[in-house]
C-alpha cells in the first residue's frame, strides 16, 4: 500500500507541474514584453500577438483537448502536450523574429490545451476514492493559483539576470523531466472509442477567435480593408459554427446549454473578468516598465499585490461559495474589482507606488472572490454529468475573453513610448473595465439561478 501511495503522490506531483507550466506562461511573458520588443524590433501589435498567440490556441483547443484525451487516452495526450509545449518553448527561446515567436507561441498554446484537461483527468483516475480525489484536486488547484503570482516575479528575475529568452528556456528541462516521469509512473488508458471529436466545430471556433482578435488588433494600425475582411470572416465563421454545432451528433459545445440563463451569465462573467484583467495587465506591465522606468524584476514584484490574494484568499472564497452559493460572492468580487480598476484612471507617469497599491490590492481581492465563484456558478447551472464540460467551457470563456481584452486594450492605448496617448488610453480602459464589472454584477443579480 505504501508503494501505491507513493506512486499516487508522484502522479499528482508531475501533473501539478504540467498545470503549473500552463498557467505560468499566461503571466510570465508579460514582464518580458519590453525586452522582446527591443530585441526583436516589435511594436505594440507584435507584442499583443506574442501574448494572444498562446491565449487564442489555448482557448480554441481547450474543449477539444479534453475530448481528445477521452477518445485516445489521457496519458498519451498529456505526453503529446508536453512534447509540443517543450518543443515550442525552445522555438520561442530561439525565435529570430517576432513572427517566428508568435508562431511558436501558438504551438505552445496548443500543447497547453492538451495538458490542462489531461492533468486533471489523470489525477482523478489515479485517486478513485472520492475523499482522496477531492484533496488531490485541491492541491492541483492550489498549485495553479501559485503559478499566477510566480509568473511576473520569476519572469522579472530571468529577464533582469539574462535575457527574455530565458523565460521560455526555463520550460525545456522541466518539460523533459515531467515527460520522463509521466511515461514511467502514469498508468496506460485506452480511452473511450465511443468518444467523437468535433474537428469542424474546433476549427471554426478557432477561426472566430483568431479573426476577431486580428480585427481588433489591426484597428488603427492596418488598412480599413484588412479590418473589414477579418470582421466578415469572424461573422461568417460564427454563423457556420452555430450551424455545425447544432447538427453535430457530439458537438464540442452543446449550444442547448446556453438556453440556461445562469450558465450563460456565469460564462459571460468569466469572459468579462479575464477581458478586463488580462487586457489591463498587458498595459500595466508596459506602464510599470516603459512609462515609469522600472526594471523587469521590480515590475514583477510590483504586481504581487494583484496576484497574491488569488493564492491566499481563493480557497477561503471557495468555502464561502459552498456555504452561500456563487451569486453573492460573484457580485461582491465584481464590485470590489471594479473599485480597484476604476482607480487606474487617476494614475500618471510619476504616480508613486503607494498610490498604485490600493488599486492592485482591491483588484486582486475582487478576483480572488470572483474566480472560484464563476466556476461554481457554471457547474451548478448544468446537470451533474455535464460538470466537466461546464468547467471546460468556463475556462474557455476566460481564455477567449483574455485574448480579446489584450487585443482591444492594446489597440486603445497604443504605444507606451507615446505617453500623451498611452496614459489617456490606460485611464479609459480602467473606467471601461470598471463599467463592465458593474454591468456583470447587475446581470448576475437579476438572473434566476437553477435553485430560484
Amino acid at each position: 500500500m505504501e508503494g501505491l501511495g507513493s506512486s499516487r503522490r508522484t502522479v499528482l506531483t508531475v501533473m501539478c507541474i504540467g498545470y503549473f507550466l500552463v498557467l505560468l506562461d499566461v503571466t510570465i511573458v508579460n514582464v518580458a514584453l519590453p525586452g522582446i520588443g527591443a530585441g526583436l524590433g516589435a511594436g505594440v501589435a507584435g507584442l499583443q500577438w506574442v501574448v494572444d498567440g498562446y491565449a487564442l490556441a489555448l482557448a480554441s483547443l481547450l474543449l477539444a483537448g479534453g475530448t481528445f484525451g477521452d477518445a485516445r487516452g489521457h496519458k498519451r495526450v498529456v505526453l503529446t502536450g508536453l512534447g509540443l509545449f517543450g518543443a515550442a518553448s525552445l522555438g520561442c527561446a530561439l525565435a529570430p523574429s517576432v513572427g517566428a515567436l508568435v508562431a511558436a507561441r501558438v504551438v505552445q498554446g496548443g500543447g497547453a490545451a492538451l495538458l490542462l484537461p489531461g492533468t486533471l483527468a489523470i489525477i482523478a483516475r489515479a485517486h478513485p476514492d472520492a475523499g482522496e480525489r477531492a484533496r488531490a484536486i485541491g492541491v492541483w488547484a492550489g498549485v495553479g493559483s501559485i503559478a499566477l503570482p510566480a509568473g511576473p516575479v520569476l519572469g522579472g528575475l530571468l529577464v533582469s539576470s539574462g535575457s527574455w529568452r530565458w523565460v521560455f528556456l526555463l520550460n525545456v528541462p522541466v518539460v523533459v523531466a515531467a515527460a520522463v516521469v509521466t511515461w514511467r509512473v502514469v498508468a496506460e488508458d485506452q480511452g473511450d472509442r465511443d468518444a467523437r471529436l468535433d474537428p469542424a466545430g474546433t476549427g471554426l471556433g478557432a477561426v472566430v477567435l483568431g479573426a476577431t482578435t486580428f480585427a481588433v488588433i489591426a484597428t488603427g494600425r492596418a488598412g480599413i480593408a484588412s479590418v473589414v475582411v477579418a470582421a466578415v470572416v469572424a461573422v461568417v465563421a460564427l454563423v457556420a459554427f452555430v450551424v455545425v454545432e447544432r447538427r453535430a451528433a457530439q458537438p464540442m459545445l452543446p449550444l442547448a446549454l446556453f438556453g440556461r440563463p445562469w450558465f450563460t451569465v456565469a460564462n459571460a462573467v468569466a469572459g468579462v473578468m479575464n477581458l478586463g484583467t488580462l487586457g489591463l495587465l498587458f498595459l500595466l506591465t508596459l506602464y510599470l516598465q516603459v512609462v515609469q522606468g522600472r526594471s523587469a524584476v521590480h515590475a514583477g514584484l510590483a504586481l504581487l499585490p494583484l496576484f497574491v490574494p488569488l493564492s491566499l484568499l481563493a480557497p477561503a472564497a471557495g468555502r464561502v461559495v459552498a456555504r452561500l452559493g456563487p451569486r453573492p460572492v460573484m457580485i461582491g468580487g465584481l464590485l470590489v474589482s471594479a473599485v480597484g480598476v476604476g482607480l487606474v484612471a487617476g494614475w500618471s507617469a510619476d504616480t508613486s507606488y503607494v498610490v498604485l497599491l490600493p488599486a492592485m490590492l482591491a483588484w486582486g481581492i475582487g478576483l480572488s472572490l470572483l474566480t472560484p465563484a464563476v466556476v461554481a456558478a457554471a457547474v451548478a447551472a448544468v446537470p451533474a454529468e455535464r460538470s466537466g464540460l461546464a468547467s471546460g467551457m468556463n475556462n474557455t470563456a476566460r481564455q477567449a475573453g483574455g485574448a480579446i481584452g489584450i487585443a482591444a486594450y492594446g489597440a486603445i492605448a497604443g504605444s507606451p513610448h507615446r505617453q500623451a496617448t498611452f496614459l489617456p488610453g490606460l485611464h479609459l480602459t480602467g473606467l471601461v473595465t470598471a463599467a463592465l464589472y458593474v454591468a456583470a454584477a447587475v446581470a448576475a443579480a437579476l438572473t434566476r439561478t437553477p435553485e430560484s
